[in-house]
C-alpha cells in the first residue's frame, strides 16, 4: 500500500472511463490533479460516463473532496455523467451536500466603477441630506431647551449633576496640561523673535491676549471634542444598539429631553469655566518661560499681563467657550442618535462626532473672529 495518493485510469468500454484511486489522499500532499482526468476526457470525446474504483484507497480527507469537486464541475460543463457509487460513503455524502446548494450568481459582486461626476453627485446629495438632518436636530434641541425654560422638560436633575461632574471636574487634568503647554509654546516662540529687539516684556501681551481671547477656548474645545463628544456619541450609540432609546420612546419619554438636553446644558455651563481655568494655566505657562528663560521679574510680567488683557478679550473667550460647548454636545449627541445597530457603527459614530465637533469649532471661530472685526472689538 502506497503512502501517498495515486491515480490510474482505465477505459472498460468506449463510453466509460474508470478512475482508480489508491494510497492516502491527504490535504497538502503531492496529490494527482484533476487536470489529468480532464485531459483524458477531452482527448476521448466519446466518453460520456466517469466511474471510480476506491477499493485500494487507505485514507482520505478534504484533499480527495477537492479533487472530486473539480471533476464534478468539469463533468457538469462537458455534460459527462459522473457516477459516485464507487466512492467511499462519507465522500459521497459530502460531495452530494456540496452540490445540493448551488452558488448564487451574485455571491461575488462585480467591481463597479463609478464615474467622477456620479460620485460628485452622490456626495452632494449626501451633503444636503446631512445638512437637513443637522438643522432638524438643532431644531429639536432648541424646542427641548424651551421646554426646559418653562419647566416642562422630562429629565432627571441627578443625571445633569453627574454629567456636569464628568465634563467639568474630571476634565481639569487634561485641560491643565494642554493649556499650560500651549502657553509655554506661545511664549517660547514669541521670545525668540522679541528678544531680537529687546522687547521681551511683550511676551506677556502675546501670551495673555492669545490665550484669553482665542487659544484657551479653541484648545479646550478640541480636547472636549475628543474626550466628551466621542463619549457622548459612544454612550448614545450603545443605547441605540441595545434599543434603549426605542424603549424610552415606547414609554412616551422624549430621548431629546431625557438624554440630549442634560448633556447639552452641562457642557454649555462647564465650558466657560474650563476656558477660564485654561486662561490661567496658559498664562502660567508663559510666565514660566518669561521668568526662567528671559529673566523677567514675576511682578513685572503680572502687571504687563493685567494691562494687556481687557474685559472684551475675556468676554470673547468665554462666549467662544460657551458656543464650543454647545457644538461639541450637539455633535456628540447627534452622531450617537444616528448610530446604526452594530458594534462597528458605535465606533464610526464616535469618530464622526469628534470630526464634526472639530470642524464646527473651527468654523465658528472664523465666524466669531469676523463678527468681532466688524464690531471693532
Amino acid at each position: 500500500m502506497t503512502a501517498r495518493g495515486e491515480m490510474t485510469m482505465e477505459q472498460p468500454s468506449a463510453d466509460t472511463l474508470k478512475v482508480i484511486l489508491s494510497g492516502q489522499w491527504k490535504l497538502g500532499a503531492d496529490l494527482p490533479g484533476a487536470d489529468k482526468v480532464q485531459q483524458m476526457l477531452q482527448s476521448r470525446p466519446r466518453v460520456r460516463n466517469l466511474v471510480f474504483d476506491t477499493r485500494e484507497l487507505a485514507f482520505w480527507d478534504t484533499g480527495l473532496l477537492t479533487f472530486l469537486d473539480n471533476l464534478r464541475k468539469f463533468c457538469s460543463q462537458q455534460k459527462i455523467s459522473l457516477n459516485n457509487d464507487g466512492l467511499p460513503e462519507g465522500a459521497r455524502k459530502l460531495l452530494e451536500l456540496a452540490s445540493a446548494v448551488p452558488e448564487k450568481k451574485d455571491a461575488h459582486k462585480a467591481e463597479v466603477h463609478v464615474s467622477f461626476f456620479t460620485h460628485l453627485g452622490d456626495e452632494t446629495v449626501n451633503f444636503f441630506q446631512s445638512a437637513g438632518e443637522l438643522f432638524a436636530f438643532i431644531g429639536d434641541a432648541f424646542v427641548a431647551f424651551l421646554k426646559l425654560l418653562r419647566g416642562k422638560a422630562q429629565y432627571r436633575s441627578a443625571d445633569l449633576g453627574l454629567i456636569m461632574q464628568a465634563v467639568g471636574a474630571q476634565a481639569v487634568p487634561i485641560v491643565s496640561l494642554i493649556s499650560f503647554l500651549v502657553g509655554l509654546i506661545l511664549a517660547f516662540i514669541g521670545a525668540i523673535q522679541l528678544r531680537l529687539f529687546g522687547a521681551q516684556i511683550y511676551v506677556a501681551d502675546l501670551v495673555g491676549i492669545a490665550m484669553v481671547r482665542l487659544m484657551a477656548a479653541i484648545m479646550t474645545g478640541i480636547v472636549m471634542a475628543g474626550r466628551t463628544g466621542g463619549a457622548f456619541a459612544a454612550q448614545l450609540g450603545t443605547m441605540q444598539v441595545n434599543q434603549e432609546i426605542d424603549a424610552l420612546q415606547t414609554l412616551g419619554i422624549s430621548p431629546m429631553e431625557f438624554l440630549v438636553l442634560p448633556r447639552m446644558v452641562a457642557l454649555a455651563l462647564m465650558m466657560p469655566l474650563l476656558c477660564l481655568y485654561a486662561n490661567f494655566m496658559g498664562i502660567l505657562g508663559g510666565m514660566a518661560v518669561a521668568v526662567w528663560m528671559l529673566n523677567l521679574d514675576f511682578i513685572q510680567y503680572y502687571n504687563e499681563t493685567v494691562t494687556a488683557i481687557g474685559l472684551w478679550n475675556l468676554g470673547i473667550g468665554l462666549f467662544s467657550g460657551f458656543v464650543f460647548g454647545v457644538i461639541v454636545a450637539l455633535a456628540g449627541c447627534m452622531r450617537g442618535m444616528q448610530c446604526g445597530r452594530s458594534a462597528a457603527a458605535v465606533g464610526d459614530a464616535a469618530t464622526s462626532a469628534v470630526v464634526t465637533a472639530i470642524v464646527g469649532i473651527i468654523a465658528s471661530t472664523a465666524v466669531i473672529t469676523v463678527l468681532c472685526d466688524i464690531l471693532g472689538i
